[in-house]
């Protein structure tokens, strides 16, 4: 199947409207999706897929009216995420931190800065991360510095996870200015936007995750990069207020494990149909065991409330940007927690599932059909659970505030 290549294009697609976008999303996982078990098996990195995202215009999809975007609503990119999901999850995760880093522009860019990066986004150019780091004593510290140095910084540390670099455009690197400290008495932050070819700049493909196999969530090693102060946006401050930022980046993960959901039932309902009944179930079809029958109504259940909570919480986003409160952001951020929980369960619950509905042949390495698990259980692991629950339960219990972070 041939796939458009934005190499061929001078410019970007241009959507009209949110329905063009969603039309556009259906589009591309009708493409992406016919060689996903194959890409995973072979770990063939779907360069191809990700420039026929970008030719798209999809992901220009949050830019701003005044800057020439659609601005579509966070319940619209969600469903764009669970889309591209259903049809390639690693596709799907890839183009995550573009729009995070959006959202970072949207909130504390200058005016200056969000014309010029927007632009590079209406034409086409990709973001990716460098935000994690290995052998700090939490995630959330970073020991990547940015040193002022006359007009300009000097970038240095080492990123891992840096999901998408190795085909993007810019890499958004979230470092620590060197010797600062935020109003909390913490290390203060900022994204610095790089070129990925700028000197000092390398990206490796050392990614080896058992899912998630082709998001090239490798390292990028930072020395001595320059980096011009116009180019370096304030990260600590968007959370000394109510936000969304962590709420979206959040309810779009979600969308990644409720498309893996998804496809997961998808490809066990039609396993269930090719297989031979059990023969104490004295049937002659196999969806006519009442066994399977359960099984598949449990999980259809699982799949259909966690969707249904993801459009929740999209939907608390969207109320939470039109009327930003301290409350308001919290409900987002509850609301997306409790879908991201959701979707979780239903990601691990369908893909495991699927095996049973099968039968013995859906096991067969030749069908890939483990990659639905692998990949649930890689994405699900991006961040616990476990601490979402906590502060769901704190909120019913008790009206707690959740934390403000990225990571709610």
């Amino acid at each position: 199947m041939t796939i458009v290549d934005s190499t061929s294009a001078t410019t970007p697609g241009r959507l009209t409207g949110p329905e063009h976008a969603l039309t556009t999303a259906r589009e591309l996982a009708a493409q992406f999706a016919p060689g996903a078990a194959d890409r995973d098996a072979r770990r063939v990195l779907p360069h191809e897929q990700i420039r026929a995202l970008a030719a798209s215009g999809l992901l220009a999809s949050t830019v701003p009216a005044e800057h020439g975007g659609i601005d579509v609503s966070t319940e619209t990119l969600t469903e764009i995420f669970r889309i591209l999901a259903e049809a390639d999850p690693s596709v799907a995760q890839i183009p995550h931190s573009h729009f995070t880093f959006l959202e970072v522009l949207r909130l504390q860019a200058t005016e200056a800065q969000r014309s010029y990066f927007y632009g590079e986004v209406l034409a086409g150019k990709t973001f990716a991360n460098a935000q994690s780091e290995r052998g700090t004593t939490t995630i959330d510290r970073d020991d990547t510095t940015l040193t002022s140095r006359s007009e300009d910084y000097v970038l240095d540390g080492r990123k891992y996870y840096s999901t998408g670099a190795l085909f993007a455009d810019w890499i958004a690197v979230r470092a620590s200015f060197d010797g600062a400290e935020s109003p909390a008495g913490r290390p203060a932050k900022a994204v610095a936007f790089v070129p990925r070819d700028t000197p000092g700049v390398t990206v490796e493909d050392d990614w080896d995750g058992l899912g998630q196999k082709t998001t090239a969530s490798g390292t990028v090693t930072l020395d001595h990069v320059s980096v011009p102060a116009a180019h370096v946006v304030a990260y600590s401050p968007i959370f000394d207020v109510p936000t969304t930022y962590g709420a979206q980046a959040q309810i779009l993960h979600a969308a990644i494990d409720a498309g893996i959901a998804v496809a997961a039932l998808a490809e066990g309902v039609a396993a269930a149909r090719a297989a031979r009944p059990y023969f104490e179930a004295d049937v002659d079809r196999a969806v006519d065991d009442p066994l399977l029958i359960q099984a598949a109504g449990e999980a259809t259940v699982t799949v259909r409330g966690a969707l249904a909570l993801l459009g929740e919480g999209a939907r608390a986003v969207d109320a939470a940007r039109r009327d930003l409160t301290e409350h308001s952001a919290a409900e987002a951020s509850i609301a997306a927690a409790a879908a991201k929980v959701a979707a979780a369960r239903a990601s691990l619950e369908a893909s495991t599932v699927l095996f049973e509905l099968g039968g013995t042949r859906s096991a067969s390495e030749s069908a890939n059909r483990s990659r639905h698990w692998r990949d649930a259980r890689t994405h699900t692991l991006h961040d616990p659970t476990r601490w979402k629950l906590q502060h769901i339960g704190r909120w019913a219990l008790s009206g707690t505030l959740p934390p403000r972070h990225g990571l709610l």
